[in-house]
């Protein structure tokens, strides 16, 4: 999955006096694109690539080398570098899955930085905190942590048969998935397992059991997966306007996506080798 980059250590521990050497990793964001040259094995520019960058924020190291976030919006690089949208990334054969999850990870923190430049609550400017990773109102003294969106994954069986799913016409994504969704206020995760599934597909699930987890920085989230057991009628009642096709499907007929990133392949591949 995504995270896993063995045997390649990722380390976030928060180190605010922390500074960017010449040779370090600095990430640039713009609009959910990050500057890069995806014909360079390095991909992503160092430090001394920029000119004269400012207010470059440590985010984490991979190994020995260290990531820094350039949020200065004006920062630019040699013209070699370009910003490129970071799902398309994921689908890069000439991109390493350590630069994919860097990618991610990185765009999770600069949007959290660049959407909190200003408090919520009094409009006054933020800094970052010294004692740990959040932003420090200057002028009401508010703590603001990253924020982290939970949501599930779910793999619905039906005996031998795993309910596969495509996304509405109207998103990006176009391959195979699994019903998902964000968990709202006062859910527990087994009570968004109940609510998305009857209302993308309109069935009654049993049996819900956790399977596993993962960061997924490009909503800002963190995916917990489980699989569950349909209660009762099998007849799918497609909600059109998330998904475009749900359709039961025997294990040895799902394909799977194109990667091994995401907790819904790896979900979708246990279920097929008949190990959930």
């Amino acid at each position: 999955m995504l995270q896993d980059i063995a045997p390649h250590r990722f380390d976030n521990s928060y180190s605010p006096d922390k500074k960017p050497e010449k040779g370090d990793t600095a990430l640039h964001f713009r609009a959910g694109a990050v500057l890069c040259d995806t014909d360079s094995e390095q991909l992503f520019p160092v430090y001394s690539d920029y000119d004269h960058p400012e207010n470059a924020v440590y985010l984490f190291s991979v190994d020995e080398r260290s990531y820094y976030l350039i949020l200065d919006d004006d920062a630019s690089a040699e013209e070699n570098y370009s910003y490129v949208d970071v799902k398309k990334l994921r689908w890069s054969e000439r991109i390493s899955g350590v630069n994919v999850f860097v990618a991610f990870t990185a765009l999770h923190l600069w949007d959290w930085y660049t959407n909190n430049r200003c408090c919520g609550h009094c409009g006054g400017r933020t800094i970052p905190d010294y004692s740990e990773r959040a932003l420090l109102c200057t002028s009401c003294c508010r703590v603001i942590y990253p924020r982290i969106n939970p949501a599930v994954i779910v793999g619905v069986r039906n005996g031998e048969k795993l309910l596969i799913t495509r996304y509405a016409a109207n998103r990006s994504f176009r391959h195979d998935a699994l019903v998902a969704g964000f968990t709202e206020i006062g859910e527990t995760f087994e009570e968004t397992v109940r609510r998305e599934v009857m209302e993308e597909v309109g069935l009654r699930v049993k049996n819900i059991t956790y399977y596993g987890s993962q960061p997924w920085g490009f909503s800002g989230g963190i995916l917990a997966g489980f699989f569950c057991d349909v209660d009762g009628s099998t007849d799918v009642k497609l909600d059109e306007s998330e998904l475009s096709i749900a359709q039961w499907v025997p294990r040895e007929e799902i394909t799977g996506q194109p990667d091994c990133y995401s907790l819904t392949n790896d979900m979708m591949m246990r279920f097929r080798n008949g190990e959930a």
